[in-house]
């Protein structure tokens, strides 16, 4: 098949007749198929169900230093569940903070406190004429709706297979006091699936912020979700980086069990260091006197240590990785080479990046949903939902079954082709 580019108006125009008929029979099979967010499926759901039988009515409900986990206390997190989660964020268990089911919780109380009384000692955000938050674009769109919520301005930094354009990122951050953060996904990033360089974190580590209280926020969402054995990416641990280069306190890290164990009742963790946590734990001793310790011990008991959740991620793994390749075979074997899209092949996390043609993305996703597909709405991964290419989408294999994905992905293909089809002949 040839560059759509290459095809005379007569050629796209027999394609373009060819295609809608294609359209019109999968629009016939009623379908109702959703890969609109990341969302683990039942089999992997299914595979924690064992935690739920690790504690009893007859459980022995104490921790190693005699704390009982039914009863109030423990701000920060039982000893046990620090180290775990310590392990699988690559910090030192006294330098983080267990939390509830949900790290997207943990970030927005620390916009939302840096809002109200400031970052270590800073005025309040709150009390300033402008706030602004540098985004890496595309990127997760709940971080985005944060910094919207609050009415901080969003300034996108391009994305590159090394992670965000540090250079854009060093000179901003120097030269404009009102930036006070920028959001991360270093590892198996949402959605491009890629990984941030040695030199990128280094970089990061050595930022000279014009604002004091600029802080990087690292959600480490998938620290640990690989998709093989053999090819899996590793970061430079920032904090630790941050210590060397004499910057100990620019980083928030943040990470949860949501898509190891249960989404809706896994721990999340924030790890930072000592002086951001003693700032974070003044108004963490206001808003609760400790959160749940009886999920905590659970999760300790199922994992047992890193060890078991590494295990316990290679189950993930086996479930994740056909859906991946089977989505990534099907855009090779019908977009490769018509140059009318291109797309990531990561190596983990939840998603592939797919760039279609410029101004092409709404009209693929509106295609999808108006034949049975819903997909994340286009501009999605942009700040303010404006995607200022109209080309990003990002696909989410996880949720469905197998042979729903096929289904899916093989209409995906298609509505991207008639989009193309129909850009190209309005040009002519």
């Amino acid at each position: 098949m040839k560059k759509y580019s290459e095809l005379t108006k007569e050629e796209l125009q027999a394609l373009k007749k060819e295609l809608e008929a294609k359209y019109k029979e999968y629009q016939a099979k009623d379908l109702k198929l959703n890969m609109a967010r990341g969302k683990p499926c039942v089999e992997q759901l299914n595979l924690s169900m064992g935690m739920m039988d690790v504690l009893g009515a007859d459980s022995d409900l104490t921790c190693d230093d005699g704390t009982d986990c039914r009863n109030y206390g423990v701000l920060d997190g039982i000893k046990e569940a620090q180290e775990l989660l310590a392990d699988m964020m690559e910090v030192p268990s006294d330098q983080i903070i267990i939390y509830g089911n949900s790290s997207l919780n943990v970030m927005y109380d620390t916009i939302a406190r840096s809002m109200t009384h400031g970052v270590m000692g800073s005025t309040p955000w709150s009390k300033l004429d402008k706030v602004k938050f540098l985004c890496p674009v595309p990127g997760y769109d709940r971080h985005f709706r944060i910094t919207e919520y609050f009415g901080i301005e969003m300034i996108n930094v391009p994305m590159t297979k090394d992670g965000p354009d540090m250079d854009m990122v060093e000179k901003l951050v120097a030269s404009d006091e009102s930036i006070k953060g920028i959001w991360c996904v270093p590892k198996y990033s949402n959605p491009q699936g890629y990984s941030y360089s040695d030199l990128t974190v280094r970089r990061f580590a050595r930022l000279k912020p014009a604002a004091k209280d600029f802080r990087i926020y690292w959600d480490n969402a998938y620290t640990i979700h690989h998709l093989y054995d053999d090819k899996q990416d590793n970061l430079v641990e920032i904090l630790a980086e941050c210590k060397r280069a004499g910057n100990p306190d620019l980083v928030y890290k943040f990470a949860s069990t949501s898509k190891i164990s249960f989404p809706g009742s896994g721990i999340a963790a924030l790890a930072s260091s000592h002086n951001n946590l003693d700032d974070i734990k003044a108004q963490l001793t206001v808003q609760t006197i400790g959160h749940d310790k009886v999920n905590q011990l659970r999760h300790v008991r199922f994992f047992g240590d890193i060890h078991g959740m590494v295990e316990h991620m290679r189950l993930h793994a086996d479930i994740l990785r056909p859906k991946f390749e089977a989505v990534i075979e099907i855009l090779k074997r019908e977009l490769e080479g018509l140059e009318i899209g291109t797309w990531t092949e990561p190596k983990g996390g939840y998603f592939i990046s797919f760039d279609s043609l410029e101004g092409c993305a709404k009209d693929i996703v509106a295609k999808c949903k108006k034949a049975g597909v819903v997909m994340t709405d286009a501009g999605a991964t942009y700040p303010y939902g404006k995607d200022p290419q109209d080309s990003n989408i990002r696909i989410a294999p996880s949720y469905p079954p197998l042979s729903d994905l096929i289904v899916a992905t093989e209409l995906f293909t298609l509505c991207v082709k008639l989009s193309s089809v129909n850009k190209y002949l309005s040009k002519m």
